[in-house]
């Protein structure tokens, strides 16, 4: 969220979650005051999440607190993200930490870290884990899916022990058919409801929602 129509939007049309960007090579990054003013502004059934990439988990907290943040989603800048994940909840001062990464970490000779990350209580304090199709270059927001039916295997152990969020090219138009494939917690959605970067597009964030209540609905 860059403004504050886009996030009453995404309420009013039944979001669970809003996120805001602090990574300054997204056309989505917002500066403090504002996501701190928007926030202010949201019922509280919402939840509020920072997005950070490449910052320390001192900078994300101090961050988080100001904003009124529930909780941090994580975008691990190395080739080794367990490595970054080693903090504790009490150190987030209540914050909830969402680990993200790209399916690729988790494929071919990434297979290796299903393992781990499949392990209950390990790595690290987070319970959820949002998969994309960036890399450690472009963390995320690229508008682009990953191989669904490839990465299956991979989400479905995952999701043993981690609530699993799909993120990574969604629309409204397909969001049904991943969520047929890989029966994640949740779904991730940016660019794929948007008119222009950073500026939601009314119809279409609606029809995404639809389209995940009406999947939940047909599963339960």
């Amino acid at each position: 969220m860059t403004n504050l129509e886009d996030a009453l939007l995404a309420v009013d049309a039944g979001a669970d979650a809003v996120g805001f960007v602090f990574y300054e090579k997204s056309p989505r990054c917002v500066k403090v005051e504002t996501a701190r003013e928007i926030v202010g502004k949201l019922p509280e059934s919402v939840e509020k999440i920072g997005v950070f990439a490449g910052l320390s988990m001192e900078s994300v907290v101090d961050t988080s607190l100001y904003a009124g943040f529930d909780a941090v989603q994580v975008y691990p800048m190395t080739r080794t993200p367990q490595a970054d994940i080693t903090f504790g909840v009490s150190d987030t001062i209540g914050l909830k930490i969402y680990l993200a990464l790209p399916i690729a970490a988790f494929l071919g000779e990434g297979n290796r870290n299903v393992v781990t990350f499949s392990q209950e209580g390990s790595p690290g304090a987070f319970d959820t884990l949002f998969l994309d199709s960036g890399n450690s270059h472009h963390p995320g927001g690229t508008g682009r899916t990953f191989d669904w039916h490839q990465g299956s295997c991979a989400v479905k152990e995952l999701s043993l022990h981690r609530k699993v969020v799909i993120a990574g090219g969604l629309t409204p138009e397909n969001v049904n058919q991943a969520l047929e494939v890989l029966t994640p917690f949740g779904v991730d959605v940016v660019s794929g409801v948007e008119a222009s970067p950073g500026k939601k597009d009314p119809e279409k964030v609606r029809a995404f929602v639809h389209a995940v209540r009406a999947a939940d609905r047909k599963a339960g």
